[in-house]
């Protein structure tokens, strides 16, 4: 079985911004030495246990750290004065958000992730070489990706925890990220469902899915976290929880935009798997009005037309369009929400960029 060998690097600055980069480097340390100590103890438990960690240190590789800098973006905004607390929620953030793909993947039974074999493939790939039979290698393979991303889910809360030890607002802290998790959950169990319903899920539907399962976690949440651990009013963080949601939203649709119409090479996922697996995105939303459509997605997923027919599909339709039409909406909502806060200058302009990335990304 081979493991990822690449040496831990810090992720590129998400801006130009010095305090930023200085801060990434502690978010990397502080994942690095989650990984470390992790292997060391399971060392002591077992024998495979520590390949285990090996992959996991290998998953959190990379990544452009959205979540740590909606956390950092937060905290400086509301004037936060222990970057070392705030790098500890940050990295929960971050484990947090890989626990969640790694399970993501393991439900889309994908084996590629940013363009690399995910934890699930390393395992597959070494029962095949012990002879098992598809199937069952993948079978293996998903079940190795489960116990990873409970690994990384403990992880997340565990230094969430502590980022949030010995404060006045610690349970709120505490409840913001388990509140993250719960509705992620519901998220990705409402997201499984439409899969399988004969059911066709409405625009509003689909968005309140995604709003659950990704925009939560991976803007609310954050945002929120890091006002409060900077000492913010909760109707001040909960006002840049809603904008976070409106963001986290847009950021979703885009991505069913790109997991659709987007290149492998550049996105680091298959371009089929959302439709194979029968997902309701906002895409088929809009599709679904045209007649015929559902038809033909059903037949695509009984392998009798190719996806190429599908894309066709929802260009006609106008779907994609209408899809990057409403992202651009919910942030320019978003951003006008903000200005009703007494962000500075700096957090505006932080904010801002992050709004252009989302809308431009892949592109």
């Amino acid at each position: 079985m081979t493991v990822n060998t690449t040496t831990w690097q810090p992720a590129p600055p998400s801006s130009n911004n010095g305090s930023w980069t200085r801060f990434n480097s502690l978010v990397e340390a502080e994942l690095r030495d989650f990984v470390d100590k992790n292997r060391a103890q399971a060392g002591r438990i077992s024998r495979s246990f520590p390949l285990m960690w090996d992959h996991i240190g290998s998953a959190l590789i990379g990544g452009k750290r959205l979540r740590p800098r909606m956390v950092h973006l937060a905290y400086t905004a509301f004037d936060g004065g222990d970057p070392g607390r705030c790098a500890t929620m940050a990295a929960a953030f971050e484990l947090l958000h890989t626990a969640l793909v790694v399970h993501d993947d393991a439900i889309d039974r994908d084996f590629v992730r940013r363009g690399q074999p995910t934890i699930g493939a390393h395992y597959r790939d070494h029962a095949s070489d012990q002879g098992l039979s598809t199937p069952d290698a993948e079978h293996l393979g998903h079940s190795a990706s489960i116990i990873a991303g409970d690994l990384l889910l403990a992880g997340a809360l565990r230094l969430a925890s502590r980022a949030a030890a010995g404060l006045p607002q610690a349970d709120e802290l505490t409840a913001t990220v388990h509140d993250a998790v719960f509705a992620s959950a519901a998220g990705e169990l409402e997201d499984v469902l439409f899969s399988a319903s004969t059911d066709r899920p409405d625009l509003q539907d689909v968005l309140e899915m995604e709003s659950m399962k990704t925009a939560g976690y991976s803007f609310e949440a954050p945002l929120k976290a890091g006002a409060l651990l900077a000492g913010a009013g909760l109707d001040q963080a909960d006002a840049l929880a809603a904008i976070g949601r409106r963001i986290g939203v847009a950021y979703q649709i885009v991505d069913d935009v790109l997991g659709t119409f987007g290149e492998p090479g550049t996105t680091g996922k298959s371009a089929e798997s959302d439709l194979r697996e029968g997902k309701r995105t906002v895409l088929t939303a809009f599709a679904a009005e045209a007649d015929g459509f559902d038809d033909l997605l059903a037949a695509f997923r009984r392998g009798e037309v190719e996806a190429d027919e599908v894309r066709s599909a929802l260009k006609d339709c106008g779907a994609d369009a209408r899809a990057q039409d409403l992202a651009r909406s919910l942030l320019d909502e978003g951003l006008r929400e903000s200005r009703r806060l007494p962000l500075h200058s700096a957090a505006r302009a932080e904010l801002e960029a992050v709004c252009m990335h989302v809308l431009t990304r892949g592109n």
